[in-house]
């Protein structure tokens, strides 16, 4: 391993491989894991219960935490932190490969329609067969997800669809899917309504440790996909005739990529629905941090999409007290901001 630079005079860590990490890309992930910390530790002292870190870390090495704050500290906040984090991971990497795939800044897994499938069938399966057993929602969310992408695929014109036809499909199947969605929460019995709308609205009250070990595998696949279409991302940034003179094999990958976003979508939106515009603005904020591509470009997008819903966490526990503030609002409220101000910022630095 030795330090180098980039063709553009970036300094660089290349390795013997081949591989290269630019240390503005190492110095912007460990920010953001560090915010990530920070966030974790105040999301663990926010409560009714008077009880945080420092009891967590003591009851780890071996102190006695009285049951209501082990139940407060490993029963709900705990839980609540690690699933956030990794379903913002997934939604934020999503979007980050779709905007790779599709060469617009605006693609998301809710765009694309890839989102609304997965709800559309948890509805379905909610609402027709509400005695199914809970088990079979990731595999509904997934169905869906996956019935969303060869319909896209498909309709796009097959292996060779451009990204961008792919994101126009996308979006006319999404309105078809929101329109489903609007008639089951309109027509259902008003307890069943309820429900639906909450769980569109995103949230983390059915966060347990059952559920981290549910969502956890997804979690780590999000690691292998990272890996294995990183370099494939990167060439399709520059557009798909110069990745295919790259040798990118795109009737192949591109499919594989699109299945692989709807891998992570699907497993987020099972865990704690749908995240609204977290896909668009994760990938632009880790961005506005340090520009990178490929790999780095989805760890990054991921670490600030779990950053936001943490921190979207501790806005709602924090200001909305026992109101039930869904935790899409409060990521809403939290993030569009800092994505205007960050695009703000952008547009008075090229200028």
């Amino acid at each position: 391993m030795t330090l180098t630079r980039a063709t553009d005079g970036k300094p660089v860590l290349l390795f013997s491989s081949g591989l290269q990490i630019r240390i503005g890309n190492l110095a912007a992930a460990g920010f953001l894991g560090l915010l990530a910390l920070a966030l974790t530790a105040m999301a663990l002292q926010i409560g009714a219960t008077h009880t945080g870190l420092f009891d967590l870390l003591a009851g780890l090495s071996g102190g006695a935490l009285d049951p209501d704050q082990a139940f407060a500290l490993l029963g709900v906040r705990l839980p609540r932190i690690v699933i956030g984090f990794m379903a913002g991971w997934m939604v934020a990497m999503a979007g980050a490969m779709l905007q790779s795939l599709a060469r617009n800044p605006l693609a998301d897994p809710g765009l694309f329609g890839l989102s609304q499938g997965s709800m559309v069938v948890i509805m379905l399966l909610l609402v027709f067969v509400p005695e199914a057993p809970r088990g079979l929602i990731p595999v509904a969310a997934l169905a869906g997800g996956l019935a969303v992408a060869l319909a896209l695929i498909w309709l796009a014109g097959g292996a060779r669809s451009s990204g961008l036809a792919i994101l126009l499909m996308g979006i006319a199947v999404d309105t078809v899917l929101s329109s489903v969605t609007s008639i089951l929460i309109l027509y259902t019995p008003k307890e069943t309504s309820y429900s639906l709308s909450d769980w569109l609205a995103g949230s983390l009250f059915q966060a347990s440790p059952t559920a981290i070990l549910a969502i956890g595998p997804w979690f780590v696949l999000s690691l292998v996909i990272a890996f294995l279409t990183g370099r494939a991302l990167k060439s399709y940034d520059m557009g798909d005739e110069l990745a295919q003179a790259l040798g990118e094999p795109v009737a192949r990958s591109r499919p594989l990529i699109l299945l692989a976003a709807v891998l992570l979508s699907s497993a987020a939106v099972t865990a704690v629905g749908p995240l609204i515009f977290l896909g668009v603005m994760a990938p632009h904020l880790a961005g506005f941090v340090s520009p990178a591509r490929g790999r780095a470009r989805l760890i990054l997008s991921g670490l600030a999409g779990g950053v936001l819903v943490v921190g979207a966490d501790c806005l709602t526990r924090a200001l909305a007290g026992d109101i039930a503030l869904p935790l899409g609002l409060s990521l809403t409220i939290l993030g569009v901001p800092l994505f205007v101000i960050t695009l703000r910022l952008r547009a008075l630095r090229v200028r």
